[in-house]
């Protein structure tokens, strides 16, 4: 019998299955269960939370843009309104794809249409390739190193976006006359931003077009029939240029205030006021924007809007201009400047420029400008040239002459009488008067300004500056001879910016001190004591001459006289804001000085001396005071060409107030670079001013 030995232990065969892998398997063993339990505790216990918020919704803040302010005229007419008119709305949703932009304005094209006039050839690409078919068939046409990176990473989308553009190009042979209208839509609501409103069409809406995509609503998400609004001028171009100008929504926010105006909560595609009083006022005028609270859902749609805030219309202008007497200002301007140009007087004349204020307050009460182009022929309305454009005005300003002459002392109200000889310097022709050499032998103040002697203002000069004069020899003069006239100029504001609430205005213009070899300009001082140097706007010589006849207060010019809000049906609420007249400065001199200025204009109209310069205005009743002036000027014979030859004008300008003994009104008129001013035009238009705002407002006395 055989034996059978057992093996010992350590001979047993070995488990195939390492301790390592047991290991694993119990580690993922663990790992799995923990996981099980994880989920069913979520599952469980935090269920309802997960469930919550899958559900929710965020919240955002839209705005809608209101209507814009009105501007008025002083007794309540609209001088700017705002007309209603149907419209074609498209809301952005959160995160809306080209594609659907793309399905939605092929629909569209079957309802309206638009214009595609400005619809570009890189527009068209864009909606092309807003089909995904074409998008996919073009990227796979794009070689590999225009959608992968030297380092073997996928391209930025942009970039390969760019890429499939360029590619695109080389065979685009435009879209059709459908195709085209689509493409307009879809620029237009791809530019749009998440959750905000844009007008796909809103001029010339037909009724068949309201009532074709009001029907298809439902199947045009985020398309709605609203309306819009557009600046409407009853008055057709009246005053344009001082109204200024909106901006359309596809302009936008001007470049040179867009950081500020987004600031101030601005949207880029708002229409904003760009130029002059819609611009100065449009904190006012653009009102406040309605706010809706709008609940975005999970798959980023729409769930609900409520309104928060409706929004408050623009508050409107109280302009101080009365359109009636504006409309007649306007037309006499016109008529009276195609008479000028009927003679050939015009032949260099740039235009034509009057203003008529309160002087007691400032209000303006009508501005006026008809700019002429010399090569067409043409006229337009440039009301704004009565305050951006300067002129060498003449004698209308030797009324704050002889106010420097008293306030300096070389003359008093009773004192004043000087030799009316000429000034003859070295190297210069005789500096005189229009009248004959010799006409007087001595003028006292009231009887210069009458005659407009030249001369007069030119001794004052010589007394204020302290002058060493010798006929034909060199004259010299105190150095701050130059700085004391202006001086008194600028104190009655000349020369000084006048602070109207209009942007743009401009402050006059210097000539120089000193001579091309460095020496005082003697001769141009002399100029510039009768006015035929330094330039002035004609809104200074407003404030110049309303100084005068006010007694010697500066007062601010202002156009706006009240804002006024008004409410969401359009009726008119309470003022606002009531402008109250500024006064920038006052004239340290007694009454007397005045008196003998305002004799001297009243001479000016109503003098015996047969070289008056405007007595021809006497027979208006009640009388009033008015001082003409008559400038050498210079205009280039080509407008358009810097160098081509300068050819000697005259510039005729006048200042007047009225009625004399309790002025309620200041005019300044200016006619520069006529040929001639044979044809009197400032007394003209002076006349019709002057007596339309008398039967205008029945001044009779």
């Amino acid at each position: 019998m055989k034996i059978i030995k057992r093996k010992s232990k350590q001979n047993r065969e070995k488990s195939h299955i390492p301790f390592r892998l047991n290991f694993l398997l119990f580690v993922v063993f663990v790992l799995f269960a923990a996981l099980i339990m994880q989920l069913g505790r979520l599952q469980v216990m935090e269920g309802a939370n997960f469930q919550a918020m899958v559900n929710s919704t965020d919240k955002k803040i839209v705005t809608g843009n209101v209507p814009r302010g009105m501007i008025l005229d002083a007794k309540g007419r609209v001088l700017v309104g705002n007309s209603a008119k149907p419209a074609i709305t498209y809301t952005k949703n959160m995160n809306v794809l080209a594609d659907k932009m793309y399905t939605e304005a092929n629909q569209l094209t079957k309802y309206l249409t638009v214009s595609t006039d400005k619809l570009t050839e890189r527009d068209q690409i864009d909606y092309y390739l807003s089909n995904p078919r074409q998008l996919k068939k073009w990227n796979a046409k794009l070689p590999k190193s225009a959608k992968v990176a030297s380092d073997g990473s996928e391209l930025p989308e942009k970039e390969i976006y760019q890429s499939t553009i360029k590619l695109v190009k080389k065979s685009f042979k435009g879209l059709n006359d459908q195709q085209k209208q689509a493409a307009a839509i879809f620029k237009i609501m791809s530019g749009a931003y998440q959750l905000s409103t844009v007008y796909i069409k809103n001029s010339d809406v037909t009724d068949q077009e309201i009532a074709q995509v009001s029907e298809h609503l439902t199947s045009l998400p985020g398309v709605n029939v609203g309306t819009d609004w557009e600046r409407a001028y009853p008055n057709g171009n009246s005053m344009r240029s001082i109204i200024g100008h909106v901006s359309t929504e596809e302009q936008g926010l001007p470049e040179d205030g867009i950081n500020s105006l987004l600031a101030q909560g601005y949207s880029r595609n708002d229409r904003v006021g760009t130029s002059y009083l819609e611009k100065q006022y449009e904190g006012v005028l653009h009102g406040s924007k309605s706010q809706s609270q709008v609940e975005v859902g999970a798959n980023n749609q729409i769930l609900s809007s409520s309104v928060l805030f409706k929004g408050q219309k623009g508050s409107n202008l109280n302009l101080t201009i009365d359109q009636a007497y504006q409309t007649q200002v306007e037309a006499a301007l016109k008529k009276v400047y195609n008479q000028a140009k009927s003679t050939g007087t015009t032949q260099y004349s740039d235009g034509a420029y009057a203003v008529a204020m309160n002087p007691k307050t400032g209000a303006i009460l009508a501005m006026a400008g008809e700019s002429n182009d010399r090569q067409s022929g043409e006229i337009a309305d440039d009301a704004l040239g009565v305050i951006n454009h300067t002129f060498v005005m003449g004698s209308a300003i030797k009324g704050a002459t002889v106010m420097g002459g008293l306030m300096d002392g070389v003359i008093t109200p009773t004192n004043n009488t000087l030799p009316d000889t000429p000034i003859y310097l070295t190297g210069t022709p005789v500096k005189k008067s229009v009248y004959p050499v010799g006409t007087f032998g001595a003028l006292d103040a009231e009887s210069a300004l009458e005659v407009s002697s030249n001369i007069y203002m030119m001794h004052l000069a010589m007394l204020e500056g302290h002058a060493k004069y010798v006929p034909n020899q060199t004259m010299t003069m105190a150095p701050d001879i130059f700085t004391k006239m202006r001086g008194y100029f600028n104190q009655f504001g000349l020369g000084q910016k006048t602070g109207i609430d209009l942007p743009g205005e401009a402050s006059g213009i210097e000539g120089p001190t000193v001579n091309e070899y460095g020496e005082q300009a003697v001769g141009s001082l002399l100029d510039l004591s009768y006015g035929n140097y330094d330039a002035y706007t004609l809104i200074q010589l407003a404030q110049y001459i309303s100084t005068i006849a006010n007694g010697g207060q500066r007062m601010q010019p202002y156009l706006v006289d009240s804002i006024q809000q008004t409410g969401n049906d359009g009726s008119f609420g309470q003022i606002g804001t009531k402008t109250t007249p500024t006064v920038l400065s006052t004239i340290n001199a007694p009454e007397s000085y005045f008196n003998v200025v305002k004799k001297g204009m009243y001479n000016v109209v109503n003098g015996t001396n047969a070289w008056g310069t405007a007595h021809t205005l006497k027979d208006i009743k009640p009388t009033f005071g008015v001082k003409t002036g008559t400038a050498q000027s210079f205009a280039r014979q080509d407008p358009n060409d810097s160098t081509s030859k300068q050819v000697e004008t005259v510039t005729s300008s006048l200042v007047g107030f009225a009625p004399y003994d309790n002025p309620q009104i200041a005019i300044a008129i200016v006619f520069p670079n006529l040929n001639t001013d044979e044809g009197h035009y400032n007394t003209l238009l002076a006349r019709e001013m002057i007596t339309d705002y008398y039967k205008l407002n029945n001044i009779t006395k």
